[in-house]
C-alpha cells in the first residue's frame, strides 16, 4: 500500500465547534486545565456534562496575556486560580458531604434506621447519615474557628473571598490564606496529601 493511500484512509478528527475551540483556548491560557480532557485524537476538549464545562469564559482587551478574563456563574473554588488541584478537590468533597447531609425529608426515619440497621427503603437516609458524619469529621479537622468559618462560607455557601473580605474588614490575602490553610487541612484529612491523618 502506498503512503498516499495510507494517508487517505487515516481517520480525520472532527472539527471542533467554534465556541468550544475558543473556550478551550481561553482555559489553557488562564491555567484552568481541570475543565479539560483529551479526546481520542489527543486534543483538549471541554469535559462535557460537567458544571465547569457549562461556564462561559469571556475575554476583553484581546484576551490574556494582559487581557481580562471574566467567568460567568463562577464557582468560588474554580474561580481562585491559585488553588492547587488537591485544595480544589478537597473543597469540592467537603461541599458534597455538606449538600448531601443537608437534604430534608428523612429526619424522623433516620434514627430508626440507624438503630435497627434496616436496609429496605433506607438507602437514601443511610447515605445522608453517612455524609453527615463525614461532614462533621471534616469540620473537626479544620480545628480553628476562623479557618472553619471561611472554608464553610466558600465551599458550602458559595461566597467569594472578595465578599468575605468586605464582610469581615480583613484584607483579601488574609481571607485567601485562611481558605488555603483550611483546604490543606481537608486534603490531609481526606488522605489526598502524603501526610495522612491516623485513622481511629
Amino acid at each position: 500500500m502506498s503512503k498516499k493511500t495510507a494517508k487517505v484512509k487515516a481517520p480525520k478528527p472532527p472539527k471542533l465547534a467554534k465556541g468550544e475551540a475558543e473556550q478551550v483556548r481561553i482555559r489553557k491560557e488562564v491555567g484552568h486545565d481541570f475543565a479539560l480532557k483529551d479526546d481520542a485524537f489527543g486534543r483538549k476538549r471541554l469535559a462535557v456534562g460537567t458544571l465547569e464545562a457549562r461556564r462561559i469564559y469571556e475575554v476583553s482587551n484581546d484576551g490574556p496575556p494582559g487581557g481580562i478574563v471574566r467567568v460567568r456563574n463562577v464557582d468560588p473554588l474554580t474561580g481562585i486560580t491559585s488553588l492547587s488541584r488537591q485544595q480544589r478537590e478537597a473543597g469540592m468533597r467537603y461541599r458534597e458531604d455538606f449538600r448531601v447531609s443537608a437534604q430534608d425529608g428523612v429526619k424522623p426515619m433516620a434514627l430508626t434506621e440507624r438503630v435497627d440497621g434496616g436496609r429496605i427503603g433506607g438507602g437514601v437516609a443511610d447515605r445522608i447519615l453517612s455524609a453527615g458524619r463525614a461532614y462533621a469529621d471534616a469540620t473537626r479537622a479544620l480545628m480553628h474557628w476562623e479557618v472553619s468559618g471561611v472554608v464553610q462560607k466558600v465551599c458550602c455557601h458559595g461566597e467569594t473571598v472578595k465578599s468575605l473580605a468586605e464582610q469581615t474588614g480583613e484584607p483579601r490575602d488574609v481571607v485567601s490564606k485562611l481558605l488555603k490553610i483550611g483546604l490543606d487541612l481537608l486534603a490531609v484529612h481526606y488522605g489526598m496529601m502524603l501526610m495522612r491523618r491516623p485513622r481511629g
